[in-house]
């Protein structure tokens, strides 16, 4: 019996994403082979394959896995794990120099912060390299230094709580210094033995821990101030809700919080009611479903914390492929916790035209020394919507504060930038976190520019005019790493509907064939109340754009996304590919022959003699 239908015996519906929810290369219907023993990683002890194991590499890890045929290994999370690495190693540096410890890391040279800003004059540039050196050479030393592979008794303490084959632990141990202990834990008795062995394969069994616990009661067990743990991570099948509680409080003052979402249905608005059930927050369905993925996930993360007098630091919050990941750190203030309904807000969403409005919850204002609280006044919006004249949705509460930390963005850009080598996905992380440095921290969500165009029934006009005539207007205006059409502006409808007017003006549309009720008629009935001009100004192409870096990749192959579950009652369905051919675009390829429009008999048809 392999893990994942071990797991289904126990009555698990949360297997973990790295060993399950991908799609393996091999053909399922190709015979099986005995793979050739593999030699241990160098400084680890050799460790025999089972009958039908194979071996996975990824980064300095080599993982053993369970028959490859009823395994699956996704290799498209990679860049997760990369990510993961990155973020936890900045950690490591920032909250070790307080300790006196500095890392030492593999092929890491001088550290040189990467700006996407073109460089300014090179011989300001020279000297204030030059004080930096200076700087450096001044500061006393560490009087340790952490290496990988190494234990620190002053480093960190980690927890991945759902580790199923334990890659990710044991590429912590191999790749970020700074650690003093990993805990690999997992419900399966089968995947904790795993775990162990792969520990002894990589040669970080001194390192590496494995536990055969259930996931939350581990963290309620650790929620003391001397057990609590520097990293927690998160990363299960669907949705992290029943685990939340548990982490804000197992996790140390000022921990880090790496938690996975792969839900992304409930999350971007197909079922709003069990959005709400797990988060806490109404999804609703809009172009920013993505954007607004990431802010559901923090609302729920700040609002869980706060019942223990705790609040998060959104660190980074990445959209990518079919999943949403989030770095926090948890802090402890009653003080603090009490701006969180004013960190939160209600969104109002035109279901005809898209324009949305943002609504606190919470009101704070500063008195001298003094914060004072109220209530919110509202709502934004009337009964109609002021452009189109459609009734609005109503969603959330969602997160309406910052979701990244612009300096620890850069920094973590800057060490993978200059040190390339270190993972398999450098470039397509360095293209995601210089989309980020990019992005307006105080404009939550974003319009796209084709929806906007839809709207009117006009052609889509080019992003860099669209950008430009923002501009020029005198508003803000980026990018988003969660949509490639994506426009985040602080310019209100208003402006962005008179845009699109003077745009309409140069493309005309035929208004005859408009109905009198449609959003499009109400909006080109108004006539705008400024001259756009799209002249393409400089500044409206990012930085990142003209680099041509790696943003928004291309899917890597048929049938990349999470895989189905596999039945309870046997292995993995052989004819799961054949089905989704069948009906993929069902709808698009219709054929006009009325004889091929049913080959198969009705559900209600009832033959008689």
């Amino acid at each position: 019996m392999d893990l994942y239908h071990f797991r289904l015996c126990l009555g698990l519906k949360r297997p973990h994403n790295d060993l399950f929810r991908g799609l393996t290369s091999m053909d399922p219907e190709a015979p099986v082979t005995d793979p050739a023993p593999p030699e241990a990683p160098a400084g680890g002890p050799a460790v025999g394959l089972l009958p039908g194991e194979t071996v996975v590499k990824e980064g300095k890890a080599s993982i053993l896995f369970p028959s490859a045929n009823e395994v699956f290994y996704n290799p498209v999370q990679e860049f997760n794990r990369d990510l993961t690495c990155a973020v936890i190693t900045e950690f490591a540096r920032e909250v070790l120099a307080e300790r006196g410890v500095q890392l030492a890391v593999p092929g890491e040279k001088e550290r040189v912060v990467v700006s996407l800003a073109e460089e300014a004059g090179g011989q300001e540039g020279q000297e204030g390299q030059a004080e930096q050196v200076e700087e450096a050479n001044g500061a006393e030393e560490p009087a340790v230094v952490a290496a990988v592979g190494e234990k620190c008794e002053l480093g960190l303490r980690v927890l991945e709580a759902l580790a199923a084959s334990g890659l990710r632990s044991v590429r912590f141990a191999l790749e970020v210094p700074g650690l003093q202990s990993i805990t690999a834990n997992d419900f399966s008795a089968k995947a904790a033995a795993l775990i162990g062995r792969n520990a002894e394969f990589n040669g970080v069994g001194h390192l590496l821990r494995a536990s055969c616990r259930d996931a939350s009661m581990l963290m309620y067990e650790m929620r003391g101030k001397k057990e609590r743990y520097d990293v927690i991570d998160l990363d299960p099948y669907g949705s992290p809700a029943c685990f939340l509680d548990a982490a804000v409080q197992a996790v140390g003052e000022g921990g880090l919080l790496c938690i996975t979402c792969t839900d992304m249905a409930v999350m971007a608005g197909n079922s709003g009611e069990t959005c709400y059930s797990k988060y806490g927050s109404v999804s609703i369905k809009a172009k920013y479903c993505h954007e607004m993925a990431l802010r559901i996930i923090l609302h729920s993360l700040d609002q869980r914390a706060a019942v223990y007098q705790r609040y998060i630091q959104p660190l980074l919050s990445v959209s990518v492929d079919f999943y949403v990941r989030v770095f926090v750190r948890v802090f402890t203030g009653q003080a603090t916790v009490k701006n969180s309904a004013s960190k939160q807000a209600l969104i109002y969403n035109c279901v005809g035209c898209g324009s949305f409005h943002l609504q606190r919850m919470g009101r704070r204002t500063s008195d001298g020394k003094h914060m004072k609280y109220s209530a919110a006044t509202g709502p934004p919006v009337g009964p109609e919507c002021e452009h189109c004249g459609q009734r609005h949705q109503m969603g959330g509460p969602l997160w309406a504060e910052p979701i990244h930390d612009s300096a620890f963005v850069q920094k973590v850009l800057s060490a993978v930038s200059g040190n390339p080598s270190r993972f398999g996905t450098s470039k397509r992380i360095e293209g995601v976190l210089s989309m980020v440095t990019e992005e307006l921290e105080d404009v939550p969500l974003y319009y796209t520019v084709d929806n906007l165009s839809s709207t009117i029934h006009c052609n889509t006009p080019p992003l860099l005019q669209f950008r430009s005539a923002l501009l020029h207007a005198g508003h803000r205006v980026s990018l988003s790493h969660a949509c490639k059409n994506a426009i985040k502006t602080d310019a209100p409808p208003a402006a962005i509907w008179d845009v699109m007017r003077c745009w309409e003006k140069m493309n005309p549309v035929k208004r005859e064939k408009l109905s009198a009720t449609s959003p499009a008629f109400r909006i080109l009935s108004s006539e705008p109340s400024l001259q756009a001009c799209f002249t393409v100004r400089p500044d409206a192409n990012p930085q990142s754009r003209k680099r041509h870096l790696t943003r928004f990749q291309e899917n890597p192959q048929a049938f990349w996304g999470p895989k189905a579950r596999a039945k309870s009652g046997g292995g993995i369905a052989s004819d799961l590919q054949d089905k989704r051919k069948k009906f993929q675009n069902k709808r698009k390829n219709q054929t006009s022959d009325s004889s091929q429009l049913k080959s198969f008999p009705c559900k209600k048809f009832r033959q008689v003699s």
